[in-house]
């Protein structure tokens, strides 16, 4: 009859390679989270530039549909003194 005992003799090692790999994966995750949302904020002032730059040369209603959801403002003449402030 043959025995074999299993020893553990990586056991630390291997949970040091998994907490490392977990602490790697969550800092990449965080930065690029991080990014996404500084292009976003980026975009959306853009866009706003741009849609208030449109208002002042046409003003059509889907124009103004469009700021008012990305500005959350509700009347046209909230909408046109944001841009008038925004522009400035």
């Amino acid at each position: 009859m043959k025995f074999e005992i299993k020893t553990d003799q990586n056991r630390f090692s291997d949970k040091l390679s998994l907490s490392v790999a977990i602490a790697m994966i969550a800092f990449f995750a965080i930065i690029f989270t991080n990014i996404l949302l500084s292009i976003n904020k980026l975009t959306s002032y853009y866009e706003i530039n741009y849609l208030c730059r449109l208002i002042i040369v046409d003003k059509s209603q889907s124009n103004f549909k469009k700021l008012s959801k990305l500005t959350r403002q509700i009347k046209k003449q909230r909408i046109w003194d944001f841009c008038k402030e925004f522009s400035v």
